[in-house]
């Protein structure tokens, strides 16, 4: 149900704010959160009030802390640096009046931030954002990459577990609920074919050959804030699924997103491919920033999070198609099935291309 202006306000009233402020509209293009920007008596945009999807972020609590730790570690992490301007290079969240990280109306969670001033975000990906992006990114973690593993939750529990994105799958197969395995059982046969080979991580976790790391797991260009003078790179946002996992999902889900040369639902296949000088301008920038923390084994396996992760969406969609559409927002009947198909076309060709990209990560090792 929509808020009034009163209503929000009200709201916003529950938080530490440093000034008056009058409006909170409607901000952004994100797909999870309720998102608005929050003006003071002169039209300026102070704050930004989220409204948190409590169905997929169902540990409200946990969240929260999560940013909370995150930030804050960034935080010092930069005074240590002698950076300055630090409240524009990470989000500052404030809390209630009694002290919580978020405030709970008796129907959905609220949080509020300081509105970043003087920034941009793009949309577009080209090889020049993509390697500031490798940078941001690859910074990000190397800010986070000596807080203590079980420090953090998870926030979607198994969000990047390719073992459990395949239970899913092989229970909808099995029950087939809307009596459409017959439709595509060569695109099951296809998974069937890499799943083994698309376990890696988990297998070298348990072998202690991987390590768990604190991720992202949303890289995408339009996450990230720049300086709207200098174009340079502020700061990360959107840090709702920062938790455990392995570093080849923040690479790999760039190049599954952002290295595509077509759209993830596109219906004419002959557009989706990888684009190899965005997988080179982004895995280059993420190696400038990142490579001190990386163990060799996971330099090695970078090129193929980008297989992993493409493959995972592959089955998530095909898994939703199966089961008769019940997860994904669709626009039309077939929409999960052509997401499969353009997921897997981008698949393929990243497996063309496997050999070229270890030869290009071979100058980190």
């Amino acid at each position: 149900m929509a808020k009034t202006n009163e209503q929000l306000l009200n709201i916003l009233d529950r938080f530490q704010l440093d000034e008056k402020v009058v409006s909170a509209e409607p901000f952004g293009n994100g797909h999870i959160n309720d998102t608005l920007k929050v003006t003071n008596e002169k039209g300026e945009i102070k704050y930004v009030l989220q409204r948190i999807n409590h169905l997929i972020f169902t540990n409200v609590e946990m969240l929260q802390n999560n940013i909370h730790v995150v930030t804050t570690h960034i935080r010092r992490k930069l005074e240590e640096r002698g950076e300055t301007d630090i409240d524009r290079k990470v989000l500052t969240f404030l809390p209630t009046k009694d002290g919580k990280k978020y405030y709970f109306d008796g129907d959905s969670y609220w949080r509020v931030c300081l509105f970043i001033p003087r920034s941009k975000s793009y949309e577009e990906v080209t090889p020049a954002l993509s390697y500031e992006a490798g940078k941001a990114f690859g910074d990000f973690q190397t800010l986070l990459s000596d807080i203590p593993e079980g420090t953090l939750g998870e926030t979607i529990p198994d969000f990047h577990n390719m073992e459990f994105r395949l239970r899913q799958f092989h229970e909808a197969v099995a029950a087939n609920p809307a009596g459409r395995l017959e439709e595509v059982k060569d695109l099951v046969e296809e998974i069937e074919k890499r799943a083994e080979a698309m376990c890696v991580q988990e297998r070298l976790y348990r072998e202690g050959r991987l390590k768990k790391r604190t991720n992202h797991c949303d890289t995408k260009v339009n996450n990230m804030m720049f300086d709207a003078d200098s174009g340079k790179v502020l700061c990360v946002i959107d840090l709702d699924t920062v938790m455990p996992g392995f570093v080849l999902s923040d690479i790999g889900d760039f190049i599954r997103t952002g290295a595509n040369t077509g759209a993830e639902d596109d219906e004419n296949l002959d557009n989706v491919n990888v684009d190899m000088e965005i997988f080179k301008a982004y895995t280059r920038g993420y190696m400038e920033k990142a490579k001190a923390f990386l163990t060799p084994t996971e330099i090695k396996l970078l090129p193929y999070g980008g297989r992993l992760l493409t493959y995972m969406q592959t089955v998530r969609f095909l898994t939703d198609y199966i089961n008769g559409d019940t997860y994904y927002k669709i626009h039309s009947p077939k929409h999960n099935l052509i997401r499969t198909k353009a997921q897997f076309k981008l698949l393929q060709s990243l497996e063309a291309h496997a050999g070229e990209m270890d030869e290009f990560m071979n100058q980190w090792l």
